[in-house]
């Protein structure tokens, strides 16, 4: 799987961004995929993940009510919608499809990974 992120960019405190991840190489409705943030220093944090339908999502405590992630398995894309943003939400965003179907938020379940797209929220 071939997974190209896209969509940061530099946004005031409290706005929002949208994420989007292309997947291209397998049949996408056959994999979770998950969103993924490093930021400077820190480990690559789990952020949000959804199933292969789009039924089941799994959020981070920290994003929870702010971040909705949602696909469009007809277009091969997975969504990352990102609201009342903080400067601690900046950080490089990475995508990332699972071997298995069902949610995952474990890294480790994630073979394929997407290139990472940086997001930096003004103060």
């Amino acid at each position: 799987v071939q997974l190209q992120a896209s969509g940061g960019g530099l946004v005031q405190a409290g706005g929002s961004l949208r994420l989007s991840c292309a997947a291209s190489g397998r049949t996408f409705s056959n994999y979770g995929m998950g969103w993924f943030r490093q930021a400077p220093g820190k480990e690559r944090e789990f952020q949000a993940g959804i199933n292969w339908s789009g039924s089941t999502t799994n959020y981070a405590d920290s994003v929870k009510g702010r971040f909705t992630i949602s696909r469009d398995n007809a277009k091969n894309t997975v969504y990352l919608q990102m609201n009342s943003l903080t400067p601690e939400d900046a950080a490089v965003y990475y995508c990332a499809a699972a071997r298995a179907a069902r949610v995952v938020s474990n890294s480790d379940e994630y073979p394929w990974w997407g290139q990472g797209t940086l997001v930096t929220v003004s103060s």
